[in-house]
């Protein structure tokens, strides 16, 4: 069953979202030190973006706020229709939709590979089918949106690459789903974990995350939250 968070932010918010599905108790997955990619992404200079889905949009905002070469992370939704772009309509889990991310980075200084590397190795376990811990649903999917044919390129090499290492020893679940639309998500779930710090799901699920980060992306850490 899921819990719908408010669509604004009103008095007793605190309790309403305490009561979310991305907010139920949970402990961090073990972090994985992927390897780099065998398949280096070609990108042209210039601000470039790269859609991920990972479970709870809040989470995957935190660890890619913190990458180096990261300008904007923006909460959203992608895999559906304009018209289903909601936390609502998409909480059903019947829209297509999957809460995602939006990042906007310079590949001068991080590449989309690298930014694989994080996906799998630290924001989100890809053996998760339709769930990531206490988050269940098509909606909590783990999915990479290629924004070009490098990205899929690049996404699906690296896929494979991770196959045959099979660091989990478990089944790589992630999909691949390229020419779908991202739509940001309600203002107040944006740069949430670094407007609300002391909130328990963040203290208890994301907090982990971008400590794991830090430890095992040493190269990749920036110790600032690079809010949208």
């Amino acid at each position: 069953m899921i819990v719908r968070r408010p669509r604004t932010l009103v008095a007793g918010l605190a309790l309403a979202l305490a009561l979310s599905a991305c907010q139920q108790p949970a402990q961090a997955e073990q972090a994985v030190r992927t390897p780099e990619a065998a398949v280096k992404a070609v990108e042209a200079p210039g601000r470039r973006t790269a859609v991920f889905a990972g479970g709870c949009f809040w989470g995957m905002e935190a660890v890619f706020s913190h990458l180096k070469g990261v300008s904007s992370v923006v909460s959203g939704y992608a895999g559906g229709r304009s018209a289903d772009a909601d936390y609502d309509t998409v909480s059903t889990g019947t829209t297509g939709h999957a809460e995602s991310v939006r990042v906007t980075y310079d590949p001068a200084v991080i590449r989309y590979d690298q930014l694989l590397q994080v996906f799998f190795g630290v924001a989100s376990d890809p053996t998760q089918l339709d769930r990531q811990e206490p988050d269940v649903g098509p909606q909590y999917r783990n999915a990479l949106f290629p924004r070009d044919a490098e990205q899929a390129r690049v996404a699906a090499a690296y896929i494979a690459q991770l196959r045959r290492l099979d660091p989990w020893k478990r089944p790589i679940v992630t999909r691949i789903e390229p020419g779908k639309s991202f739509y940001p998500a309600e203002t107040h779930h944006q740069d949430f974990a670094l407007k609300n710090p002391n909130h328990g799901y963040i203290r208890r699920w994301d907090v982990p995350k971008v400590a794991a980060l830090q430890r095992t992306f040493p190269q990749l850490w920036s110790a600032r939250f690079q809010p949208n």
